[in-house]
C-alpha cells in the first residue's frame, strides 16, 4: 500500500511543470550584464537562461556580485538583449546540466565537440553518459593520489631522450607563434602510447581546425581521441571552458584505469579568457593586466592532471598533460610561462632559430628539463643525455668563433670534439611528424650519433 502510494507521488512529481525563477536584464556594459531580481537564488557559476528579442535564448553564467544585482556573462553574443529581458534559473541542455557538467561516455571517442557537449562533426549528438561529472573540482588528495608511473614513450627522440616522461607527469610547452608547437602536438596525439588522448584547442584560429583534425591528427589519431573546440572568436566563457571541458572528460577516463594523454593548447589563450570574465566583473588589474582570480585559478586546474587517487581493486589512472604556452614576443618571463613553470612537473622550450635552421621540432634541449629526470632513466642512459648537453653547451658557446675562424682545430680536444657531433646530436634531433620513435630506439641514435667516427 506504502509503495503504491509512494509511487503514485513520484508519478505526479514528474508530471509537473519544470518550475523557473524568473529575473529580468537590468543593463548591458561591454561583456557584461547586470540581472535583477536573482540575488537570493543564484551563486557564483550557476548557469541561467537569458531571452533575447524575437525569443532567442542565450546560456549564461553568473560571474559576480555588485550593488545588489547579479552580474552574468553570456556564452554567445549579446545581440537582441535589453533591458527587461528575461533572465529564468533552470537552462539545462543534453549533455551540460545548470552546475556545470558533462554526462561523458566511451562513445564521446572519436568526436569533436564544443565546450558544452554539443556535437561540431556533423556526426549527430554526442550519448550521454549515466553520471553527469562537475565541470569544476577539486585535484585529487596529495597524500592519497599515486605516484609517477613508468616511463612513457611520447614517439618524438628529443622527447623521449632528453626530457623523458613518465605517466601521470604534467609538461609545459613553450613557444612563440609559427614555431611549429601545433605540429608538434599532432606528432604527440599519434604516437604517444596511451589509452585515450584528449585535445583541447582554446582559442584556435577557425581555419587551423579542419587542418588540424585532418592533416596533422588523422583519422587514426582521431579514432582514439575527444577533440574539444573552442575558436578565437567564442565568447571567454566558451574559452574557458573548453579547457575545463576537456580536463573533465580526460578525468573521466583516467577514473576508468586508463592512460589519458591530455593536450591543451593553449594555457596562455585559457589565461587570456580568465581575464576578460575577471575584468568584466569588476575585478582590478594586477600583473600586466591579470587580474588576481587568474593566478589562483591557474593551479587549480593545472593540479587535476597528474596520477589518479590510488584504488583497492586496481591500478589507478593516470593523466599524462602537456599544456603549451604562448610566449608573447618570446618572453619566457612573462606572468603566465612564470606561473606555469613553476606549477608543472617540467617545460619544453620551442626556439625560433632552432626553426629557422630547419631543425624540427624546433626544442631548445638546453633549456628544456623534465623533472622526473634522472630517476626513470638507467645510469647509462643518464650519463649519455649529461654528456650531450655538455656538447651542445660548449659547441652554442664556441659556435660563433668557429664560423668566424677564430678557432684553430687542435687548440682544445673538448672543443674539437663538440665540433664534431654537435651536428650529428643535432641530425637525431630531427624528425618527421610522420616518423614514430621508441624510447629505446631514441637512446640508441643518440649513443650511434656520439660514437661515430665518420662525418654523417
Amino acid at each position: 500500500m506504502m509503495a503504491h502510494y509512494l509511487e503514485s507521488i513520484r508519478n505526479g512529481l514528474a508530471s509537473m511543470p519544470p518550475a523557473y525563477i524568473r529575473g529580468r536584464v537590468a543593463g548591458v556594459s561591454g561583456l557584461s550584464v547586470e540581472l535583477a531580481g536573482l540575488d537570493p537564488h543564484v551563486a557564483v557559476g550557476d548557469r541561467i537562461e537569458l531571452c533575447a528579442r524575437g525569443g532567442r535564448t542565450v546560456a549564461a553564467e553568473i560571474v559576480g556580485f555588485r550593488n545588489g544585482r547579479s552580474t552574468a556573462m553570456v556564452f554567445g553574443d549579446l545581440e537582441g538583449l535589453g533591458p527587461g529581458s528575461s533572465a529564468d534559473i533552470g537552462f539545462g541542455g543534453t549533455n551540460i546540466s545548470a552546475g556545470g557538467s558533462l554526462a561523458v561516455s566511451a562513445a564521446w571517442l572519436g568526436r569533436v565537440i564544443d565546450p558544452l557537449g554539443q556535437a561540431l562533426d556533423g556526426k549527430g549528438p554526442l550519448p550521454p553518459g549515466p553520471h553527469p561529472r562537475p565541470l569544476r573540482a577539486a585535484p585529487p588528495e596529495a597524500t592519497t593520489r599515486a605516484r609517477l608511473g613508468p616511463r612513457l614513450d611520447l614517439g618524438v627522440r628529443v622527447l623521449n631522450s632528453f626530457t623523458t616522461c613518465r605517466t601521470g607527469q604534467r609538461l609545459g610547452l613553450f613557444a612563440g607563434s609559427g614555431v611549429g608547437k601545433s605540429t608538434l602536438l599532432s606528432m604527440l596525439a599519434r604516437h604517444t602510447a596511451c589509452d585515450v588522448a584528449v585535445i583541447s584547442l582554446v582559442g584556435e584560429r577557425g581555419r587551423e581546425v579542419r587542418e588540424f583534425l585532418e592533416d596533422d591528427l588523422g583519422a587514426a589519431g582521431l579514432a582514439r581521441s575527444v577533440v574539444v573546440v573552442a575558436t578565437s572568436d567564442s565568447p571567454p566563457l566558451m574559452r574557458r571552458e573548453a579547457a575545463y571541458a576537456a580536463m573533465t572528460i580526460a578525468e573521466h577516463f583516467r577514473d576508468e584505469g586508463k592512460s589519458v594523454l591530455l593536450l591543451m593548447d593553449s594555457v596562455t589563450r585559457f589565461c587570456l579568457a580568465l581575464r576578460e570574465i575577471g575584468l568584466s566583473a569588476g575585478e582590478p588589474p594586477a600583473t600586466r593586466g591579470y587580474p588576481p582570480s587568474v593566478f589562483a585559478e591557474l593551479p587549480r586546474m593545472l593540479e587535476r592532471a597528474g596520477p589518479g587517487p590510488l584504488l583497492p581493486d586496481r591500478p589507478p589512472g593516470h593523466i599524462t598533460a602537456l599544456f603549451t604556452v604562448l610566449v608573447e614576443g618570446d618572453d619566457h618571463n612573462e606572468p603566465v610561462a612564470d606561473a606555469v613553470r613553476g606549477i608543472l612537473d617540467g617545460h619544453v622550450v620551442m626556439d625560433r632559430r632552432i626553426g629557422e635552421t630547419g631543425r624540427y621540432p624546433a626544442i631548445d634541449v638546453l633549456r628544456s628539463l623534465s623533472r622526473s629526470v634522472p630517476g626513470c632513466n638507467s645510469d647509462a642512459e643518464n650519463a649519455l643525455t649529461r654528456r650531450a648537453r655538455a656538447l651542445l653547451a660548449l659547441y652554442a658557446d664556441m659556435a660563433d668563433m668557429v664560423r668566424l675562424g677564430a678557432y684553430k682545430a687542435g687548440n682544445d680536444p673538448a672543443v674539437d670534439e663538440a665540433v664534431a657531433l654537435a651536428p650529428r646530436i643535432e641530425a637525431v634531433l630531427h624528425q618527421s611528424r610522420n616518423d614514430h620513435t621508441s624510447i629505446e630506439d631514441s637512446f640508441d641514435a643518440l649513443a650511434d650519433a656520439m660514437t661515430m667516427k665518420d662525418p654523417v
